[in-house]
């Protein structure tokens, strides 16, 4: 089968042809990828910066936001079946640890990553378990909903951990209205009354947003704290969603936040620097968000198709993997950035 596989840090992967994955254990799933997203955290492997932390065998499958079509399954699944129509949980996980058993499924102790730790979905072909299929109506397209895999449920789960805080009245900042954020504000806007305020450096992304259900928008060119400020007379967000957390964005953000309030962590890359005083004389809390639960990304399907989510993506040929992560990391893809097979 052809995939897009990592042969070594610091340069590009390469497309060419693999082994077809097989069955080797009785809950295994094989998928036939329809859709597979390309996100930032690519960018961030080719750079290396996961390699301490995942450690996988070079070369490798890349693709961590996968759909598809159940191809081949074990001797045990019984919750899918060939043909069916399903989103895979990034982290296929044992279901039998504390943190499994506690609802926190993507900190098993055992679990798999594909795509970061083992063969991906950048491929025809994707080996996963049974515990990571979210079954999907069979009309809905893999490749319209891949990426809410990955990065729509991280963006599900940062508003779903929120949304005690985020009572009417309040306000939420979101700093970031790209791939992630864009997700984050439809969430924000068929899960809440708070007041949406989006900031961003690109005009066309802040033009997305208000057609997404912001109420207010921010271009982020240097007064960007400012203009929070005098949004919220001049106390800050009860809570900011950060789905940048670099290039100053992360200084940026904790600023926004109004004492007694909360700043989620959801993109990475930048250094928090905070003095501890002004945690404790505020009272700001700093959350940190990975990944999302089982459950949460079937609440995300549900709202997906119903049309309270849309992802908006651009869509590349799989031989083209080279080129649409250049266009992600030239800023050129507006939302999600899809390969298919």
């Amino acid at each position: 089968m052809k995939a897009v596989r990592l042969h070594a840090y610091h340069q590009q992967p390469v497309v060419e042809e693999v082994p077809e994955p097989t069955i080797s254990g009785p809950l295994d799933v094989i998928v036939k990828i329809g859709g597979a997203g390309v996100c930032r955290t690519d960018l961030h492997i080719l750079e290396g910066q996961w390699a301490e932390a995942m450690a996988p065998d070079l070369p490798y499958i890349l693709g961590h936001e996968n759909a598809g079509w159940v191809h081949e399954i074990g001797s045990a699944v019984t919750n899918v079946k060939v043909g069916d129509t399903v989103i895979l949980h990034p982290t296929p996980t044992c279901g039998l640890c504390r943190a499994c058993r506690g609802g926190q499924d993507m900190h098993c102790t055992t679990s798999t990553f594909p795509g970061l730790g083992v063969d991906g979905g950048m491929a025809e072909l994707l080996l996963t378990s049974a515990r990571a299929c979210v079954l999907l109506d069979p009309a809905t397209r893999p490749q319209d909903v891949a990426a809410l895999a990955d990065a729509g449920i991280t963006a599900y789960h940062a508003v779903r951990k929120a949304l005690p805080l985020l009572y009417p009245g309040t306000t939420c900042v979101l700093i970031g209205a790209g791939g992630l954020g864009h997700i984050g504000i439809q969430c924000l806007a068929a899960l809440t009354a708070t007041n949406i305020v989006v900031v961003d450096r690109n005009a066309e992304a802040l033009k997305l947003a208000e057609q997404l259900g912001a109420h207010h928008t921010v271009v982020a060119d240097g007064g960007q704290v400012a203009a929070v400020q005098e949004l919220t007379d001049g106390q800050g967000a009860d809570v900011v969603l950060d789905f940048v957390a670099e290039q100053g964005a992360e200084q940026d953000g904790f600023a926004m936040t109004r004492s007694g309030g909360s700043y989620y962590v959801i993109g990475y890359g930048g250094q928090l620097s905070v003095p501890t005083l002004d945690i404790i004389s505020t009272e700001r809390n700093i959350v940190g968000n990975i990944v999302g639960t089982y459950n949460e990304l079937a609440e995300l399907m549900v709202l997906a198709q119903t049309g309270k989510v849309t992802l908006h993506t651009s869509t590349f040929p799989l031989d083209a993997a080279v080129d649409a992560l250049a266009e992600l990391d030239a800023g050129n893809v507006r939302g999600r950035a899809i390969l298919v097979p």
